[in-house]
């Protein structure tokens, strides 16, 4: 069959010359998709799409071609995805992409979407900072960002107290256990994110928070953002003899058990939070004593006991937790071309600010009761 010819245009990204837009998505795990098109008269014209994955029949090309021909520039992801869909004939079978990789790449190109080539990305190195600091920073630096004041940057915590950060929706009550708390001398902090406890001692986790555009994840599910986010850490640890994968939803974990776990928060203006834990050298003993995780909790992880669902990254690498950290930054420098950055004390003393009128509150931190 004869395909209909296009203009093509660099090949480096996405761009828009005036004329020919170009846009392209590498499928995390899949292949790339690339998309070329005018705007004529606000919707899109000359459509064609391109890229080194497989489809069946060959027909089916033109037929995403024709779904995506004529749609509003202004369409959003889940509406071109759609259409692409509904276009396809019913025996139409798309390997290594998808409907919703063509939606991405066509944002691309209309530039209401980016990749991480688009951006210049900061690396704050682990700082000492008080769990409840650490806790409003992701609020403040978040902001930052979405506001267009500060890069997308990567941080990684660091801090002295032992603690635990709940997610924004989990029961004080429920969570942990007061004695336990109390015995050991536990910082109980409620994070802006959702998902589950999490129990960190000073030197026994490594935990980092991205704050990014949402743009970076325009087009992509809630689900698939939490592995795309994090396809630099899986190359880091893989770098260090570790071969992760991630367990619906949220979980990070290698054949041994878990090691660690993400959690998100997307702001109105634009800014979004993906921060991980990760269990370094956790005191399995010390955290079923603080934190409480029942059976429910377990059901659907394949064991009945809280200390084997975790696997310390110590244990399975040998190495120092700064070497770790050390290999996550540099994979993530190497990656995106990252600059050093640190926190201005602009950023630190709002964090404080809010620390004082928001995370340090009982009313913040017994919002669930």
């Amino acid at each position: 069959m004869t395909f209909p010819p296009f203009e093509a245009g660099p090949a480096d990204g996405t761009h828009d010359d005036g004329a020919r837009r170009h846009g392209e998505y590498k499928v995390p795990g899949g292949k790339l998709v690339v998309v070329d098109f005018d705007v004529v008269d606000g919707h899109l014209a000359h459509v064609s799409v391109s890229g080194d994955f497989f489809l069946e029949p060959d027909e089916a090309l033109l037929d995403i071609n024709r779904a995506l021909t004529g749609l509003p520039d202004s369409t959003d992801a889940a509406d071109i995805s759609a259409a692409v869909s509904a276009g396809l004939p019913e025996d139409a079978v798309l390997f290594g992409f998808s409907a919703d990789a063509v939606a991405i790449a066509v944002r691309r190109a209309l530039a209401k979407a980016t990749g991480w080539a688009d951006h210049h990305w900061n690396v704050i190195a682990p700082t000492v900072l008080p769990t409840h600091v650490n806790v409003a920073l992701d609020e403040v630096l978040t902001e930052e960002v979405g506001a267009g004041r500060r890069n997308p940057t990567l941080r990684f915590w660091d801090w002295e107290e032992p603690s635990v950060v709940i997610g924004s929706f989990q029961s004080v009550r429920n969570e942990v256990h007061p004695e336990g708390v109390a015995r050991h001398g536990i910082s109980v902090v409620r994070r802006i994110s959702g998902g589950g406890a999490m129990f960190m001692e000073a030197g026994n986790c490594i935990t980092y928070s991205l704050y990014l555009p949402q743009t970076l994840v325009d087009g992509i599910s809630f689900a698939d953002s939490y592995a795309f986010l994090d396809a630099w850490v899986m190359a880091a640890l893989e770098k260090l003899g570790i071969s992760a994968f991630y367990l619906p939803l949220n979980d990070i974990a290698t054949e041994h058990g878990k090691i660690g776990g993400a959690a998100q928060k997307r702001l109105a203006n634009g800014g979004m939070l993906h921060h991980v834990t990760m269990s370094y050298d956790i005191d399995a003993d010390k955290m079923v004593e603080v934190l409480r995780i029942g059976k429910e909790k377990l059901s659907d992880k394949g064991t009945t006991s809280a200390k084997k669902r975790v696997d310390p990254l110590r244990r399975q690498t040998g190495l120092a937790r700064e070497d770790i950290v050390e290999a996550m930054m540099d994979v993530f420098t190497g990656r995106y071309g990252a600059t050093p950055s640190v926190l201005t004390d602009t950023e630190l003393a709002a964090a404080r600010d809010r620390v004082a009128a928001k995370f340090g509150t009982a009313q913040w931190l017994h919002r669930v009761p």
